[in-house]
């Protein structure tokens, strides 16, 4: 063979070499990556159900997919956890039994009770949802529950306001009806006398279906804790979401999205036809006069004047009206979370409780378990001598058991006091429910809960309680939210903890006044600030997390209980806040 021939050869027998050895790696790749798929098979699918006419919760767009605030939320917690969702609407009462079936994994959103509580695991509640009764315009405009007896009430079918009318025992006929459009669409009608929905959805349906004779009236009659629901048992999957929602909090996302999807509903703007109409209407006449005359120009021009003022004044009218819708907004979101919070405590408390129960139970026991066992012990002691006991020589532990074990009763019994106290700060009471209050005992159940903060912010404290003060009429819970706001913003004052607070509480007499007053040797309010103090989101601690609606609260709370909230002070010389109520003379009173 020739020499060129030759290395023709070796080159293509190279080649081809290289060619199979390339293929052979290739093809253990193909087969390691499809064995580390199969090992791996990926995020589990959670099949995730939901109601398909809840707006702005969940409902079906107009392309047929799933959308709303919990969808959002959902597809959220499931990205920040790692979790693959399939969401699933249709009929509320169907999804239920889907759950049940086990057919779907959980409901994104569902309102809590304790019947539900049986069957059902739930998340802490990522909103509050507020309930109202609806009717047709020209009726009564303030309904209260009583008012539906007797009468034809449209409720969702298995949905919560179902539970609630039959648990309060209404004594309406409840008529339940597929789905949240079916309720208002048979009101609308004129099928019915009211219906019981959520508020929110409620006001979406009836402006995106044009049901213009439909309106919400009255106070709202209940705020539902909504959650994400599990079958009893599932706490894996409840968990994985909890965590989820948690880290959405933290991180801000869970806002935007509320904020998105749970503001308030504005108007509609003006279409262009409309514009175009409205500017006709006023621009024609204007040239059509203005070529008449001189004198009709000039007079045209002096209206133009006044209206324009008047439109000046208008728009910074709408202007101010909008900045106090936002405000009131700002408010409402505050009040979910402190909802949210008093739930919390409440469910942290009661957690407390059981195992502090158990302590003063069980302790008793295993101090008369000990007395029976003494004399063993002591007849041991004598013949054998000292012995170690848990720890110590018999000899000391025979002393300091006994102590060791009142002292746990003594502080067991405070835990109960605290978490006592921390239920009925945290219970919410409705308004207009008023009872004889001890201002004293109140105040001393407010000194319990701050007993902490107070030991950090000042080494002189000190409390006088008036001898012979009469009762007040109203709620104890909201008048200790008072004092609870006072003794923080005192602390708060203190530049360094030799400085002190005083608590007084008397009552004059000659006035018929009971009075209470906390003073602090703080740094003082300036002159220009005090008028303000009590303006809702004024504060002078914004940098450090003050949000300007404790002392706003208070001072309603106080008002509503026909009292008085004032301030003195000056920078430098410490601040008086003082707390007035009027008690009526016997007299006036019979």
């Amino acid at each position: 063979m020739p020499s060129a021939s030759k290395r023709h050869y070796r080159r293509n027998r190279t080649r081809h070499l290289r060619l199979l050895l390339t293929a052979v790696f290739l093809l253990c790749g193909v087969i390691h990556v499809d064995a580390a798929l199969a090992a791996d098979p990926g995020p589990s699918l959670v099949i995730v159900g939901g109601d398909r006419s809840y707006p702005p919760y969940e409902f079906l767009d107009k392309d047929d997919k799933p959308s709303g605030y919990n969808v959002e939320l959902t597809r959220a917690v499931a990205r920040v956890m790692g979790l693959k969702v399939d969401i699933r609407l249709g009929a509320w009462s169907q999804r239920r039994q889907d759950l049940v079936r086990g057919d779907i994994d959980l409901l994104e959103g569902m309102s809590y009770s304790d019947e539900r509580a049986k069957t059902l695991d739930f998340s802490p509640p990522h909103t509050i949802v507020h309930h109202s009764i609806f009717a047709r315009k020209g009726g009564n405009r303030r309904p209260t529950l009583a008012d539906l007896r007797g009468k034809e009430v449209l409720v969702l079918n298995d949905g919560i306001m179902q539970e609630f009318l039959a648990a309060n025992r209404v004594g309406a006929t409840v008529i339940p009806v597929p789905t949240h459009a079916d309720v208002l669409r048979s009101l609308a009608s004129g099928k019915h006398d009211y219906a019981v929905m959520a508020k929110l959805p409620g006001l979406y349906l009836i402006r995106e279906l044009g049901l213009s004779n439909l309106e919400a009236v009255g106070d709202p009659v209940s705020a539902q804790q909504y959650c994400f629901a599990v079958n009893k048992g599932n706490a894996a999957l409840l968990a994985r979401f909890n965590e989820g929602l948690a880290i959405l909090k933290n991180t801000g996302e869970y806002q935007k999205i509320y904020n998105k999807w749970l503001g308030v509903l504005e108007p509609p703007g003006l279409s262009w036809s409309e514009v175009f109409k409205y500017g006709a209407v006023v621009v024609l006449p204007l040239i059509l006069l203005a070529g008449g005359s001189v004198l009709w120009s000039r007079a045209l021009s002096r209206e133009v004047d006044t209206r324009t003022a008047e439109l000046t004044r208008e728009v910074e009218e709408r202007r101010l009206a909008e900045e106090e819708l936002r405000n009131r907004q700002q408010q409402l979101v505050q009040a979910d979370k402190m909802a949210a919070l008093g739930i919390l405590v409440s469910g942290v408390a009661h957690e407390i409780n059981n195992p502090n129960g158990l302590i003063l139970l069980n302790l008793p026991v295993v101090m008369e378990a000990f007395r029976d066992a003494e004399p063993i012990l002591e007849e041991y002691y004598e013949k054998n001598g000292d012995f170690e006991f848990g720890g110590l020589s018999y000899s000391r532990m025979r002393e300091a058991l006994p102590k060791l074990i009142q002292q746990m009763q003594e502080g067991s019994r405070r835990v109960k006091l605290i978490v006592e106290d921390l239920k009925d700060f945290a219970r919410q009471q409705e308004p207009g429910q008023a009872a004889e209050l001890d201002l004293n005992e109140t105040v001393q159940a407010a000194l319990r809960l701050l007993a902490n903060l107070v030991e950090k912010s000042t080494e002189h404290f000190s409390v006088s309680l008036g001898s012979g003060i009469p009762k007040l009429n109203g709620s104890a819970q909201r008048i200790e939210q008072v004092v609870v706001n006072l003794l923080v913003n005192a602390c708060q004052a203190l530049p360094a903890p030799d400085r002190g607070i005083e608590l007084v509480t008397w009552f004059d007499a000659e006035k018929r006044q009971v009075i209470l007053e906390v003073r602090d040797q703080g740094t003082g309010i300036a002159p220009e600030h005090l008028p303000r103090l009590t303006d809702p989101f004024f504060t002078t601690k914004r940098e450090s997390g003050g949000t300007g609606l404790g002392l706003s609260v208070s001072s309603g709370i106080v008002k509503e209980h026909g009292g008085e909230l004032s301030f003195s002070s000056a920078p430098g010389a410490g601040t008086t806040a003082r707390l007035t109520f009027t008690v009526p003379d016997k007299e006036s009173v019979s």
